[in-house]
Parts: C-alpha cells; sequence; structure tokens
C-alpha cells in the first residue's frame, strides 16, 4: 500500500506535471504528499570559487547573488505546492492519515537529500530526464539506487492519468521482477495488464517460459495479464517497447538497467531512452 509519497520540488516548470501525476496516487491511496526542495548552498559555492582561486570580494557578491537566487526558486516552489494543493483540495500538514501534503526545505545536494526523505516513503515521483541533464540525471540515479523504494516519473504534460491500463516491460531479470513486486499496489487495481516483452534472439529460449510464469504468480494475486511478444523492430527495442505501450497503457512498469562506469552508476541506453522519450508515465525500479 501507498501512504507517504516524497516528490522533489524544483521551482520550475517540471513541478505542475510532477505534482498532477503524485496526486492522482496520491487521491487514490489517500495518501501523504512530502514535497521536498533543495536549495544549493552559496557558502559552498562561494567557498569553491575562492578556491579555485576567486578573490575574496568576488565570493562574497556571488554569494550575494545565489541567495537571491534561491530566494526566488524557493518562494515560486512554494507557490506551485500550495496553488497545486488547493486546486487538489489536499489539505496542507503533517497528519497520520488521510491525503494531505506537507512543505520540506533542506540545503546542499539534491540526490543526497532525496536519498534521505526516499528510504521512508513508499513512492518517489520526479520529473523525467532532459538531454544531457546532469542535475536532473543525479536526482533520478539517487532515488533508484539509493532508496530501494519504486520511482515514478510523469508524462511531460501536466495530465494525472488513471493509472487502469498498466503495461509491463519484461525480460527475466532481477530489476523487472523488482519493479513489479513494487508496483502490486498499482496492478492490483488496473483493469486491464499487457506483459510486453521485445524479442531477443540470445533470451528467446528462457523468455516465454518465464514469462508464463509472471503471468500465473499475477493471476494469483487477482491480476488477469495478456501476454504479447514484440519483433525489435528497426528502430530498437527502446522505441518499439514505447510504441506499444502507448497503444495499450497509460502506465508503465519496468526495471531500471545500467552500468558501472569508474564507481559511478550510468543508465544503459534502453532506460535512457524510456526516461527522456516516453510518452505515458513510467514506474521504474532497480
Amino acid at each position: 500500500m501507498i501512504k507517504t509519497i516524497l516528490v522533489p520540488a524544483a521551482g520550475d516548470e517540471s513541478d505542475t506535471a510532477v505534482f498532477a501525476a503524485a496526486a492522482a496516487v496520491a487521491r487514490n491511496f489517500g495518501a501523504h504528499l512530502d514535497l521536498l526542495h533543495v536549495r544549493v548552498d552559496p557558502a559552498n559555492v562561494a567557498l569553491a570559487m575562492s578556491t579555485d582561486g576567486g578573490s575574496g570580494a568576488l565570493a562574497a557578491g556571488l554569494m550575494d547573488r545565489l541567495q537571491q537566487d534561491e530566494e526566488k526558486r524557493t518562494a515560486a516552489a512554494r507557490q506551485v505546492f500550495e496553488r497545486n494543493c488547493a486546486d487538489a483540495g489536499i489539505a496542507i500538514g503533517p497528519t497520520s492519515s488521510g491525503l494531505s501534503a506537507e512543505w520540506h526545505v533542506e540545503a546542499g545536494e539534491e540526490p543526497r537529500w532525496i536519498a534521505t526523505y526516499g528510504l521512508s516513503a513508499d513512492l518517489i515521483v520526479a520529473a523525467r530526464d532532459t538531454a544531457n541533464a546532469a542535475a536532473e540525471r543525479s536526482l533520478l540515479e539517487a532515488a533508484l539506487l539509493d532508496t530501494g523504494r519504486p520511482l515514478l516519473i510523469p508524462a511531460a504534460a501536466p495530465v494525472a492519468p488513471s493509472f487502469a491500463r498498466i503495461a509491463i516491460a519484461w525480460k527475466p531479470a532481477p530489476q523487472a521482477a523488482r519493479a513489479i513486486a513494487l508496483a502490486m499496489p498499482f496492478l492490483t487495481r488496473a483493469s486491464a495488464v499487457s506483459i510486453l516483452t521485445v524479442a531477443e534472439a540470445d533470451a528467446a529460449a528462457e523468455a516465454h517460459p518465464a514469462s508464463e510464469r509472471l503471468c500465473r504468480n499475477l493471476a494469483r494475486h487477482g491480476v488477469a495479464a495478456d501476454l504479447t511478444t514484440l519483433p525489435p523492430g528497426a528502430d530498437g527495442a527502446a522505441a518499439t517497447l514505447l510504441s506499444a505501450a502507448a497503444e495499450r497503457a497509460d502506465l508503465l512498469v519496468m526495471g531500471g538497467y545500467g552500468h558501472s562506469r569508474l564507481q559511478e552508476w550510468v543508465f544503459g541506453g534502453v532506460t535512457q531512452q524510456v526516461l527522456t522519450a516516453a510518452p505515458l508515465p513510467v514506474l521504474m525500479a532497480h
């Protein structure tokens, strides 16, 4: 069951779409929204400037400008939060049960705070990755790798999804299995569930029996799912998967895949394409 949802509040145009998706989930489950806004620490930036050869006066002036910018960004994020809560009829304040929302502000590195708050949440809802956005990538990686919680990435348009039709991107891998387990609160409420597999020559022998076992297990949970095997397609597995999911569902459930490079986790090709180009919301786990 989903009762606590963590939502990063950036203070930019992405907040509206993120809040719409988070509010839809909160309303379905009678959950609490923790909106987290992380401010850049101007002192740390000024210190970095001074240690890189910048003068003390330059660092002080930079710190003042950063402080003003952060105050504006925090005020903008808080305004979006309060307006969206009012529009959605969500009460503001801490509570132990029911639909509600609370505002939190921290200073420092956003990925670290996302990981800290995410450990005690049931779900994290964050904006999708845009091309070559290092800060957004770090936030999503922290949410996926450092919390053990599922991550919901809304579609670009600020529309509250119904989550009535769900597509599962399935491959016999621990990440996919974990994503399905964490998505069970959604799957058991869905009116239609489609399991989508992209045919891969080197995994064809094991993929079909594993898919059938998944169907039987979901049925034991009261989830009736249909199974479709998709050809790879000329544009690759990600494009094939996204096209099929968009036709059948309003939520895609999938594992988050990547690899380690110099002790830094990097999204794999299919995962990255889904994060940047998915036309529907994605629920992901690693």
